[in-house]
């Protein structure tokens, strides 16, 4: 069984050592925060260009600054005295986003940019990139049936636009700033992440938050009727949020994966209509379904071939989507509530 390294098991690490996490405010860098902290770690820096009241829920006792990391005087201020470094900043969101916003997209590359040359320069020991099964080839995922996707599938390059090209040109900054300055990087390329915490509306969600907020909102209103983007036939694989954070560090702390892109997400495949008949399941109700064929869909299959990080770390994502989505759906359930009673909700505002 290999050694499953952690910022808490790594040789030479101490708890007190600086942790930067970039895109702090956002649900995954939120949750890596809170993930650290736990662990006992009493340095850490947060970062991201939200204004801090419409961040996720902090965690007390973390330094966190407002930086818009696009700009090279704020990237070099925000790795000062850092032993890590966790670039997971980028304007994002999902499909409908993605589709809609590319050159937001492609200007995330500026983030990456900044954020590793000032990381090199000012000594940092670890740095890790958060790409996106959107680097993947396009021409691969044309049938709902797709077979799992493998590291190697990213080339020859033809990645989803604006997004995917960022994160595609993201890793090669990452391993050329091994190979030239010997900066020691990781690369995950994670499979669409949900769970509590995360965007549940405005825009950005991704489609286990939205599908769960429709639902509860068709019971709410006595409108029993969804719709759908797309013809629902469209297959993913969805990762939950607690394997991610473990994944991302024992993917950072692993001496044989510098440099070395890899997938990070679960393997248990669904279509959209499962998706949907899952959170209907969870939430009690049956609802009458229309399709839109003219919104954003996204490629028709994507699903993660596991095979490379079971090799390297005895290990993958295993929370099943049933659990995890009823976890998420009980949330945005209590978010919903909230709203309407006027109190505060988690809301990711650009």
């Amino acid at each position: 069984m290999k050694k499953q390294l952690t910022a808490a098991t790594y040789p030479g690490r101490n708890k007190d050592d600086l942790i930067v996490v970039a895109g702090a405010g956002g649900f995954i860098g939120g949750s890596l925060v809170r993930y650290f902290h736990n662990q006992g770690f009493t340095r850490i820096r947060a970062l991201d260009r939200k204004p801090l009241p419409h961040w996720y829920p902090r965690v007390s006792g973390v330094e966190s600054l407002n930086l818009d990391l696009r700009e090279k005087e704020h990237a070099i201020k925000a790795v000062e005295g850092a032993v890590e470094v966790y670039n997971l900043a980028a304007d994002m969101g999902g499909m409908g986003f993605i589709e809609r916003n590319r050159v937001a997209c492609l200007r995330s590359i500026l983030i990456n940019t900044h954020l590793i040359d000032a990381a090199w320069k000012a000594g940092v020991d670890r740095y890790f990139f958060a790409s996106s099964a959107c680097a993947y080839n396009i021409t691969l995922q044309q049938d709902p049936h797709v077979r799992a996707l493998k590291e190697s599938d990213a080339y020859p390059a033809m990645a989803e636009r604006g997004y995917g090209w960022e994160k595609l040109m993201s890793e090669m900054f990452c391993q050329e700033y091994t190979a030239e300055r010997g900066l020691k990087t990781a690369i995950a390329r994670f499979h669409n992440v949900y769970g509590p915490n995360g965007t549940w509306d405005g825009g950005r969600e991704k489609a286990p938050a939205a599908i769960c907020r429709k639902v509860i909102e068709a019971k709410e209103s006595g409108k029993h009727e969804i719709e759908i983007w797309g013809d629902g036939k469209q297959t993913r694989s969805f990762m939950y949020i607690d394997d991610c954070t473990k994944g991302i560090d024992m993917i950072m702390h692993s001496d044989d994966l510098i440099a070395t892109p890899i997938n990070l997400g679960t393997s248990e495949l669904i279509s959209i209509n499962d998706l949907v008949s899952m959170a209907e399941s969870i939430g009690g109700i049956k609802l009458n379904r229309s399709y839109d064929l003219d919104a954003p869909r996204g490629v028709a299959g994507r699903n993660s071939d596991n095979t490379f990080i079971k090799q390297m770390l005895d290990w993958e994502p295993s929370t099943p989507l049933r659990e995890g989505l009823e976890k998420t759906y009980r949330w945005i359930e209590q978010q919903f509530a909230d709203r309407k009673a006027g109190k505060h909700t988690v809301r990711d505002i650009d």
